[in-house]
């Protein structure tokens, strides 16, 4: 049999220079994850990548497509399965290169209850997961986005005002106001004076994983929501439309404060040994949105 030409192997480089990282983008996978102790099928787009460390001209790229399907497809996606493919794709390049990394993105589906009533209906959660194998260790980094409610605090302060003083007026020269009637006023389409201003929100949470083991995903976004106590729902009727805006009521927030719940939750998980994240709230008053970044260091 003919011997096939390697241009890898045998033709010299223009430079000699190393690189960085050498690979492939969204190579499609289907894995699973566990959440609440069940496996969800997932559909994954794998970035896979090597150091070029030689004066090789190129890496042997076939073989992290051919080590990615054979390692990770239809398996459960856990720190030890990911410390050992990196392991095995640096092996495969046979002295070319020390150091790997994978990208894993792909959405999570999550079925959550309404508030009140039976219904429930699916969120997809965005995840991204980057694993990096540099000086013979293994590092994972976890990206999670959470969506929500704010409702803003200001706008609440003088939407009350508002109500406050019209209540003054329609009932002005009443030395007694009656209970039946004042509430039979506010029930009707005047007790709507002004309503505060609410936006979908974004936390956008990048968190660096010590002690060598990945969380269980469902936990991780359900602690999150539930620092924030007001997650966009999925199926609903009214009264859990209207539950809905009684927590976005008693959970008034500036973009600074989800900030600060975001951060206080980060600090108490110890598994987490940095993080940075980014809070948006795409204004409903203003053309532009409010915005908090910040870091563990």
């Amino acid at each position: 049999m003919m011997q096939l030409p390697d241009i890898a192997s045998h033709f010299e480089p223009d430079s000699q220079s190393p690189l960085k990282w050498v690979g492939m983008e969204k190579i499609a996978l289907p894995m699973q994850v566990r959440c609440d102790q069940i496996s969800v099928n997932i559909n994954t787009l794998m970035d896979v990548f090597v150091s070029l460390d030689t004066g090789a001209k190129g890496i042997h790229m076939s073989r992290l497509y051919l080590l990615a399907n054979q390692a990770l497809v239809g398996t459960e996606l856990t720190f030890a399965q990911l410390d050992k493919v990196l392991k095995e794709i640096v092996a495969s390049q046979q002295g070319l290169s020390q150091s790997a990394k994978l990208v894993l993105k792909f959405e999570l589906p999550l079925n959550r209850p309404a508030l009140k009533s039976s219904y429930s209906g699916y969120n997809a959660y965005p995840i991204e997961l980057h694993c990096e194998h540099l000086a013979g260790k293994t590092h994972c980094k976890l990206i999670s986005t959470i969506t929500y409610s704010s409702t803003c605090p200001c706008s609440a302060a003088l939407s009350r005002q508002l109500l406050s003083e019209t209540v003054a007026q329609q009932f002005a020269g009443h030395d007694n106001i009656d209970k039946a009637q004042l509430l039979e006023w506010l029930k009707g389409p005047h007790g709507s004076v002004a309503t505060p201003h609410s936006q979908r929100s974004y936390a956008y949470i990048e968190a660096d994983l010590a002690g060598g083991h990945l969380p269980d995903l469902a936990h991780w976004l359900a602690l999150f929501e539930e620092t924030l106590a007001t997650p966009v729902q999925t199926a609903v009727k009214r009264e859990d439309e209207q539950a809905f805006a009684a927590l976005n009521a008693q959970n008034l927030m500036f973009c600074e404060d989800a900030a600060r719940r975001i951060k206080a939750t980060l600090e108490s998980i110890s598994e987490v040994a940095d993080y940075q994240f980014k809070v948006e709230h795409q204004e409903s008053l203003h053309a532009h949105n409010a915005v908090v970044y910040d870091r563990k260091s």
